[in-house]
């Protein structure tokens, strides 16, 4: 695996991907946000979860596979490395990239359907909303969903065009590699980060909050999720919301000036 990068290296050009940025309308703010996208933004109703197991079945005819296994704040590598170890299958790259072809086509089926708690989180498209309409504010994804799954999900609720871009679960295996690649792609796309503490991640498990540590980059924690206040303050966020339905109160928490 290769050294994750830096958060404030140079970024090198050519580096990034033009198909990592999400939207060409690019403000040139001081504050990173970086969202996740499962019980922060959104939830799909069950459709992740289906759809795996749909796709599991047909390829490798175990049905069920990925019920049990824990999702919340991981990337879709480890969840798939997961459901393969438990049945001892050997999966080669091709079989990999199969399984997840035919993932995406059935969570774009899946996410059509209604599932328990399916819906935006409270407050969710007025924030970003706000965000958007701001110059020192720029928010992008930090996501354990691979990017096309991560599309699949935002452009049903019709909020991709709010990012300018991310880091997704097939960037890295590990989430906590996934913020200085998004901050990379940030800089490349124009947007302006002079401090570490000027990037917030925003998540609502504890695996959220480490990534953001592990860099040191600010949290700010929601219980949204599996996870409540308690909790997630125990897992040390800098900050914890019971959700984001108050966009005042947010903006305070992450425009503070803070020193590094």
């Amino acid at each position: 695996m290769s050294r994750p990068v830096e958060l404030f290296d140079p970024v090198r050009t050519g580096s990034v991907d033009a198909d990592t940025s999400l939207s060409t309308d690019v403000a040139r703010p001081v504050t990173l946000v970086l969202f996740d996208i499962d019980g922060t933004l959104l939830l799909s109703g069950g459709a992740g979860r289906r759809a795996l197991n749909r796709a599991f079945q047909e390829l490798f005819t175990v049905p069920d596979a990925f019920n049990g296994i824990p999702v919340a704040g991981r990337t879709d590598t480890t969840i798939f490395a997961e459901a393969l170890g438990r049945v001892a299958i050997d999966a080669d790259t091709a079989a990999h990239e199969r399984f997840y072809t035919r993932y995406y086509e059935f969570l774009e089926v899946e996410i059509q359907h209604p599932g328990p708690r399916k819906g935006l989180m409270p407050g969710v498209r007025q924030l970003l909303e706000r965000l958007k309409a701001r110059a020192d504010v720029s928010s992008a994804l930090v996501t354990g969903n691979f990017r096309r799954a991560a599309r699949i999900k935002l452009d049903h609720f019709d909020l991709w065009h709010y990012f300018v871009c991310g880091a997704f679960g097939d960037d890295a295996p590990e989430r906590d590699h996934l913020v200085p690649i998004a901050v990379e792609r940030a800089k490349a796309s124009g947007v302006h980060v002079e401090s570490v503490r000027q990037v917030v991640v925003v998540g609502d498990t504890p695996l959220d909050v480490k990534c953001a540590a592990a860099v040191g980059a600010r949290s700010v924690a929601v219980a949204t999720g599996s996870f409540g206040q308690k909790a997630l303050a125990a897992s040390g966020a800098d900050d914890v919301l019971a959700d984001l339905s108050d966009p005042e109160k947010f903006l305070q928490l992450v425009l503070r000036n803070e020193p590094d």
